[in-house]
């Protein structure tokens, strides 16, 4: 079998956790034989200044992703960017330049083949945004730098967040509440339902995959007695889908969607907006979520959660959502290269 390619992982907003748990995360899956090799794109002298505070073995500089895997065994692999002195918890505009270029970094190393995937630690926007980043988020940003690779889509890209067998996508993501019925277009549907499926598919395995629709409001609308969106939107993308030959369910009410027996008779569930989506998730394994972008030509995975600015550099942080989301992406890449 040829050498899988390892996963290349951002260094995030180096004020926040993001160090912390990536070292975290190489002291526990280096100790594994079938873990997946992963590097880092960041600041090193960040990286040793935390290795040695969590008294770890010291990162490891490397010059190319092709080197990680020898690397890998003696601590973690890192290709340095240009450091600026970082005080733990302190957010600063100074470190969004190489916040940003280990993203730009880790896409073109899986364009050029170099990597398998790539792994993003949590970054901080508002900071990025008075540094004069103009995309709303991660997930946005990601589709910019990859819109000209071979296999992208104009309908991408799609938030689903992962955690104890459940799988959510979401119509609407980074918006005010109030905006959402606006947003939420029978088109938006249709496609987000599409590269679900397409995404089900490739990387989990599973052929039929069943995807079911929240309704937006209480009780689904109660007959449109509580809202129209169900009636006039959602039921009739669910429709549409069907004629395309999807497996998708008409709004069903979301307070009924998430308990366990419900669980068993769906594969994914596409909600309406963030919080609808991400609150079940999160409330059913906090710590081991992981925040997968569907429509990418590329794998990206992420932890589910922030910088946690607050606890950065108190050696308190849990590397769980990042070591699951190291594991999705090598999951990911294995079956869509079965």
């Amino acid at each position: 079998m040829p050498a899988r390619l390892p996963l290349a992982l951002t260094q995030g907003d180096p004020a926040g956790i993001g160090p912390e748990i990536s070292l975290k995360a190489w002291s526990a899956l280096s100790q594994e034989a079938a873990a997946r090799p992963f590097y880092s794109i960041g600041g090193l002298e960040t990286l040793k200044n935390c290795a040695t505070q969590l008294k770890l073995a010291s990162p490891i500089e490397i010059s190319h992703p092709n080197q990680a895997a020898s690397a890998f065994v003696r601590g973690l692999p890192v290709i340095p960017l240009a450091s600026v002195p970082v005080t733990p918890g302190i957010p600063d505009t100074a470190f969004a330049p190489s916040t940003i270029e280990s993203i730009e970094r880790a896409v073109s190393h899986v364009s050029d083949g170099a990597a398998a995937a790539i792994v993003t630690s949590p970054i901080a926007k508002s900071v990025l945004y008075a540094a004069g980043f103009s995309h709303p988020g991660h997930t946005e940003f990601l589709g910019a730098l990859t819109r000209s690779l071979p296999m992208s889509t104009p309908r991408g890209p799609v938030m689903m967040l992962s955690a104890a067998g459940l799988h959510v996508a979401l119509a609407t993501v980074h918006i005010p509440l109030a905006s959402v019925p606006t947003q939420l277009t029978h088109m938006r549907i249709i496609e987000v339902a599409q590269i679900m499926d397409a995404a089900l598919k490739t990387y989990f395995g599973i052929q039929a995959p069943r995807i079911a629709l929240a309704g937006l409001n209480p009780h689904a609308g109660e007959d449109g007695t509580i809202g129209r969106e169900e009636i006039e939107i959602i039921n009739p993308a669910a429709h549409t889908l069907r004629g395309l030959g999807l497996n998708v369910t008409d709004a069903q009410p979301a307070d009924t969607l998430f308990h366990a027996q419900a669980r068993k008779g769906y594969d994914a569930v596409l909600a309406m907006y963030h919080d609808q989506g991400l609150i079940p998730v999160k409330t059913l394994d906090f710590h081991g979520g992981v925040n997968i972008t569907l429509g990418l030509p590329i794998i990206r995975t992420s932890p589910d959660h922030g910088t946690a600015f607050n606890i950065a550099g108190r050696g308190v942080a849990r590397p769980d959502s990042l070591i699951a989301a190291l594991r999705r992406a090598h999951a990911m890449d294995e079956a869509a290269n079965l």
